[in-house]
């Protein structure tokens, strides 16, 4: 998949459409800088280098980290690439930003191997830059995806070796910090490097294509909440798509065909008590057709980690299965 050059104006129509304040005075001193130094610089395919900068500024807008991230995130390769120094860095920018900057170059100088034994060095390592200041291993993670998204232009075995690194830390990692669009991103992308049969296979057999995915949850959840909440007050619904490494997994790790997994489109139900929870279901059975032996009550027969909700697998009216999970929220 080719993905479009970032440039500055999509990073400020970002900026534009976020929640958060940003100090556009602050990043466009940082983009003016970052431009200037990487000038004549080429990615290996061939776009201007300024481009990669620009799309980890933009992951991280859209993660919505801080000003001070989003400028350390243009500058990340200045110190490295370009003759611009740290204390260059520093008296432009301040110390924030420069530390910022500073992290992310010395986690970039963190040898790697994808032999098991140092696995847990690795992480080591990644988790102490993480005590010091969160943001740096977040930038690093921007960077890092951004680098997947267009790592078809390395030569085949650095492919692996980056796919490897990011099932090993990078992954592990983002999830740690609860960031799971990106850890499934960097799965994904690491998956169709490391097995790219198995991930087209995958890809090929769902139902909907990747956009379609998320507009099917998004319906569904809003058919859902319309008629909960006649009957039923405070109800949350959140809902997410099984990405492609975790149907991978879970093929692979309980022997299963793809026919037999009725988890990759689910949603979640929050409601107060127990008793709406059970409400729910029956609101949920009434609107569309449930399917045999996918009913699990862990409310009144919790799991032994002592884990409570309702499941149940029902088939929509595309004729896509999806697993409905209630709960309330103190479960």
């Amino acid at each position: 998949m080719a993905w479009p050059l970032e440039t500055y104006n999509d990073l400020v129509e970002l900026i534009g459409k976020s929640e958060h304040e940003y100090d556009m005075d602050l990043i466009g001193r940082a983009y003016r800088l970052a431009e200037s130094s990487h000038r004549g610089q080429k990615r290996l395919s061939g776009a201007p280098y300024i481009s990669h900068p620009v799309a980890v500024a933009c992951i991280l807008v859209q993660l919505g980290m801080d000003s001070e991230s989003v400028a350390a995130g243009l500058l990340h390769d200045v110190v490295e690439d370009t003759p611009i120094s740290l204390e260059q860095i520093r008296k432009e920018f301040g110390d924030e930003v420069a530390e910022l900057t500073d992290g992310v170059t010395k986690l970039g100088r963190i040898p790697y191997s994808s032999r098991e034994v140092q696995q847990a060095e690795n992480l080591r390592k990644m988790l102490i830059a993480m005590s010091e200041d969160i943001r740096v291993i977040i930038i690093k993670l921007a960077d890092r995806l951004h680098n997947m998204r267009t790592i078809e232009f390395m030569p085949p075995q650095k492919q692996r070796d980056k796919a490897l690194e990011n099932m090993e830390v990078y992954a592990p990692i983002a999830h740690r910090l609860g960031i799971r669009a990106v850890k499934e991103e960097l799965e994904d992308l690491s998956l169709r490097i490391l097995d790219p049969v198995a991930y087209h296979e995958i890809e090929n057999g769902l139902e909907l294509r990747a956009g379609e995915r998320a507009a099917f949850i998004e319906r569904t959840k809003k058919k859902i909440s319309d008629r909960v909440s006649q009957t039923i007050p405070n109800v949350y619904l959140e809902g997410r798509v099984k990405s492609i490494y975790g149907i991978y997994r879970k093929m692979f790790l309980q022997n299963r065909s793809m026919d037999e997994i009725y988890d990759i489109y689910a949603v979640r139900v929050i409601v107060d008590t127990v008793n709406d929870c059970y409400n729910v279901l029956g609101i949920v059975h009434d609107m569309f057709r449930p399917l045999p032996n996918r009913f699990k009550d862990y409310i009144s027969t919790p799991k032994p980690n002592m884990y409570q909700s309702l499941h149940t697998t029902v088939i929509g009216k595309e004729g896509i299965p999806f697993e409905v999970q209630i709960r309330t929220w103190e479960m």
